[in-house]
């Protein structure tokens, strides 16, 4: 189901009860950009000039597990290392956008579409990722299913140090310069599901991955 056609029929209807034509106009659009570019961030804290190492401490603060690698063609060998040191099955889903990855000699099982109940392991990459929260950014298409990372009991994440920025300011920042509109959906990973609602204390895993393994790339 297309839901960014509902989503436009919905707004056009919007449009239509305020006197207004059913598509934004070039003049609103430009004033929507230039509110954007003008309108005063928040206070921010200070971050420190070296984000990777930033978003590593927060990542791990946050449960997460990191592994830093030299090169994408490491990132194969390394989830591999990551499910035998966890006593996980070497197999997985990922996006189709991982598939030129070399996970068959790398000792993984991996199919190229959305996961199901069963599937143990989810791999995915990332729009960009946070270093002030260490957290993952992920936006919904065709090849970067949302339920990758949600679904599977284990998620592994792949993290160019070029895609880490500093807070979600400029993630924000980034989705607007490279993709010009929100996907369906954007999600913010920091670490694994938890919850503290049951006698406040922490389970994780409550409302998806028990785990989440970030593989950092220093060169990529």
């Amino acid at each position: 189901m297309d839901t960014s056609v509902a989503r436009r029929n919905i707004l056009a209807r919007i449009r239509a009860a305020q006197g207004r034509p059913a598509e934004p106009a070039a003049s609103e659009r430009e004033a929507v950009t230039d509110y954007l570019e003008r309108h005063p961030e928040g206070p921010r804290p200070p971050m420190p000039g070296d984000l990777v190492t930033r978003f590593v401490e927060e990542a791990r603060r946050m449960s997460s597990t990191v592994e830093e690698v030299a090169t994408l063609s490491d990132v194969p060998a390394a989830a591999h290392r990551y499910l035998l040191e966890h006593n996980l099955p070497v197999r997985a889903i990922a996006w189709e956008t991982l598939r030129e990855f070399a996970w068959a000699e790398a000792g993984i099982a991996v199919e190229f579409r959305k996961p199901v109940d069963l599937d143990p392991v989810g791999i995915t990459g990332c729009f960009c990722a946070t270093a002030e929260t260490g957290t993952l950014v992920l936006l919904s298409g065709p090849q970067t299913y949302a339920s990758a990372a949600l679904l599977p009991e284990t998620h592994i994440a792949v993290v160019p140090v070029s895609r880490i920025v500093a807070g979600h300011e400029d993630a924000f920042g980034l989705i607007r310069t490279e993709r010009g509109e929100l996907p369906r959906a954007v999600n913010f990973v920091s670490g694994p599901s938890r919850t503290g609602d049951i006698e406040q204390t922490i389970v994780l895993g409550a409302h998806g991955p028990y785990r989440v393994h970030v593989i950092v790339v220093r060169g990529a």
